[in-house]
């Protein structure tokens, strides 16, 4: 099934999903507008100075089979974009996944950072305050655990420049995105630290641009920033035949191409367009949309079997999902998270491996538009007025 040839299905996939939701019991009455808009009261702590809503248009993709850890099972996926062609592309990719019995996830690390800054009176007492920060660690995990429910302390990083120290502080953020919560967190060992520290702070700042918040860092790229998910799956060769309308041999062929032109120009990691998959994903799902900045660091590998068949996997090392707090109680939000049994507690490494492979999804349906040559042609059928 070529990208183009899905122009004469679409309203008879979408009417076999919108189905296969109402036997499933989701109403969808926000989404569907049938009910309205969350007024201004609603929406504290979510917007100030609030005028009205940005109604962004939502297709359902898939479905995605999952074999992972945490996501297991056939997920219809929402994605919220103006790009047409986005979600028959991505619902390709998942229908090659799916064809080839599901991919499997795996949560690899977790962790979410600030990294306040401290200068003090030299380089000694700079080594001196590194070494008592170490030394008072059940101390900072109490403050921890006294601050927020969910927290946990995982690591903390000291980096010496002279007089200067930056702490990259690491927590876990159980099912939220938790950039609030490690900015609180943070906030109080800092606060503990001007306190209690055997040598003058002679200024601090919460947050002195390491922690990766938001942007590209070499730093998280290496560690994690959020969540780091490996996903992989093996597609059979008349499976790609079928959906991808390409071949193993032509996939890999490009792949390699395409990573000596990533090489080329720089980029870190190897990957064609997560940011697509991702950025439709979190509007959708009530995501922080501007972590997309760092979640779109990653690679993909594809490769082939000694059968023949296609080996594709996809790292993304910065996933900073969560099914709690931030966007996700909103109402079409809610509903988005809830078509995958992704909303509240206990949810969030769901959510985590379920994007991952949206992700591979794209990869998989790009790079086999633009081995086979269609890719123009697909974006001139769906993606024009």
């Amino acid at each position: 099934m070529s990208l183009k040839s899905t122009e004469h299905s679409l309203e008879e996939q979408y009417a076999q999903r919108m189905a296969r939701l109402a036997a499933a019991g989701h109403a969808l009455p926000h989404l569907r507008g049938e009910r309205s808009h969350a007024t201004a009261e609603d929406l504290r702590g979510n917007i100030e100075n609030f005028m009205g809503m940005a109604a962004v248009p939502v297709g359902l993709a898939g479905p995605l089979r999952m074999r992972g850890q945490h996501a297991h099972g056939d997920y219809l996926v929402p994605l919220a974009t103006t790009e047409g062609a986005l979600v028959a592309s991505y619902s390709r990719g998942m229908k090659a996944i799916t064809d080839a019995g599901g991919a499997t996830a795996r949560i690899l690390a977790e962790g979410v950072q600030r990294a306040p800054y401290f200068r003090l009176a030299d380089l000694a007492a700079a080594t001196r305050f590194v070494a008592w920060v170490a030394s008072v660690r059940p101390t900072l995990e109490a403050i921890t655990a006294q601050t927020s429910r969910y927290a946990q302390l995982q690591n903390i990083i000291p980096f010496l420049e002279g007089n200067a120290v930056t702490l990259l502080v690491e927590f876990t953020t159980g099912d939220a995105a938790g950039q609030n919560m490690v900015t609180i967190c943070t906030d109080r060992l800092c606060q503990f630290f001007v306190a209690e520290s055997p040598e003058k702070i002679e200024i601090w700042y919460i947050e002195a641009n390491a922690g990766g918040d938001k942007k590209v860092s070499q730093l998280s790229y290496q560690r994690v920033r959020g969540k780091k998910v490996s996903v992989e799956v093996v597609i059979p060769r008349d499976v790609v035949a079928a959906v991808l309308k390409t071949t193993p041999r032509a996939l890999a062929d490009f792949s390699l191409a395409a990573t000596y032109g990533s090489v080329q120009s720089g980029t870190m990691g190897v990957q064609a367009h997560f940011a697509n998959g991702l950025a439709a994903l979190f509007i959708a799902c009530g995501q922080d949309a501007a972590c997309v900045a760092e979640a779109a660091v990653g690679t993909v590998r594809l490769e082939i079997t000694a059968s023949g068949d296609l080996y594709a996997c996809a790292t993304l090392p910065n996933l900073i999902v969560g099914t709690v707090g931030g966007g996700t109680g909103l109402p079409t939000q809610r509903e988005c998270l809830e078509l995958m049994d992704c909303f509240g507690a206990g949810k969030a490494g769901r959510l985590a491996e379920i994007t991952a492979a949206v992700c591979l999804a794209g990869e998989l349906s790009i790079l086999s538009a633009l081995a086979e040559g269609h890719f123009t042609s697909a974006h001139e059928a769906l993606g024009r007025k």
